[in-house]
């Protein structure tokens, strides 16, 4: 008799033939498997069982399919290869929003009501004979795909293999949220983060503007911290500076402090830019993301961090901008707004 290897690795050899051959009775043993072993698996086993599941996520039926790639995710978080491991990842994601997709207009095509809220089983028989088995389950697991792309979308080369593809998960994911009311904050964010880009702020007070670049930012509350250390501690331009502390919990270091805001961040046409929102909202301005630095209105507080806390990121400040071309970018940008309500 031929025993199958103990613990994680073993679990993922044996998913990993049950599944390339369709056995669903001896898939399901080790699926059962991989949940049970995985917290004691030891570091050679998740980095070699990560991108192994991966591969196979495609031949999984729906519903086991997302815990998987859970646990692929996980994988990552702990040492996997990221890039190794996102094809599977982003394919499942992608099936699981047009399913989620369907499942809202079939919804609305039976009567509409709330949305029911995915629980840790398997959508009701009234569910599925409203909308279909696949639909429903692509509901229902979609918080695990969110939770699986987030943990590989942490990685900036994930970020820039995925290409265009982000631009048609983020259409998807959009739909979705509109029909659905339910708001998947993670991965909305994650798949709008921006890399290697190039940002204009220009410091309405002072009359100065500066060319910068970043990566990797989460939200504009990240993005308020290091713009002011930048610009702020950097010594061009006066204000409230963060410590050191609060500007490494933005890069990289782990943890949350306590910050104040530095400015009110504007759009050129002279709205609000809110903290709670992302860069990729910074509107462009013939090819460049052009911000206007306002003095705050307010004093307002929030814990300094990274939104992501296992993403990376930075604002890099490339040079002061000369007068002249201060001036032309200062040509598009309107006076701030008053807040109303």
């Amino acid at each position: 008799m031929i025993f199958s290897k103990a613990g994680f690795g073993g679990a993922v050899a044996d998913f990993e033939a049950a599944a390339v051959a369709q056995d669903a009775k001896r898939s399901g043993k080790a699926f059962v498997r991989l949940q049970e072993t995985f917290g004691q698996a030891k570091e050679a086993d998740l980095l070699d069982g990560g991108p192994r599941l991966a591969a196979v996520l495609e031949q999984v039926p729906p519903g086991p399919r997302a815990v998987v790639a859970v646990l692929v995710g996980a994988c990552v978080e702990r040492g996997a290869d990221a890039e190794r491991c996102a094809p599977g990842v982003r394919a499942g994601l992608r099936v699981a929003l047009e399913a989620a997709a369907a499942f809202a207009g079939a919804w609305a095509a039976t009567g509409g009501g709330a949305f029911p809220v995915p629980d840790d089983g398997e959508p009701g028989e009234e569910i599925v004979e409203r909308t279909g088995f696949h639909a429903a389950v692509g509901w229902w697991t979609l918080p695990q795909w969110e939770m699986a792309a987030v943990a590989l979308l942490n990685h900036r080369a994930v970020r820039a293999g995925a290409g265009g593809e982000r631009d048609e998960l983020l259409r998807l994911l959009t739909a979705v949220e509109q029909a659905s009311g339910r708001q998947f904050r993670s991965l909305g964010h994650a798949l709008r983060v921006l890399d290697d880009e190039p940002l204009v702020a220009l410091h309405r007070t002072s009359g100065t503007g500066y060319a910068l670049r970043f990566f990797g930012i989460g939200d504009n509350f990240q993005l308020h911290t290091l713009l002011a250390d930048a610009l702020i501690g950097g010594g061009h331009v006066e204000g409230h500076a963060p410590s050191p502390h609060e500007v490494a919990v933005c890069r990289e270091t782990p943890g949350q402090v306590d910050t104040v805001g530095s400015f009110d961040l504007t759009a050129p046409d002279g709205g609000r830019l809110w903290n709670e929102g992302a860069p990729a909202d910074i509107p462009v301005v013939d090819g460049v993301r052009l911000l206007v630095l306002d003095e705050p209105s307010y004093r307002r507080s929030w814990p300094a961090g990274r939104f992501f806390p296992g993403m990376r990121g930075d604002v890099i400040l490339e040079r002061a901008l000369e007068p002249e071309e201060t001036e032309r970018w200062f040509a598009h940008v309107s006076p701030a707004k008053e807040l109303t309500g």
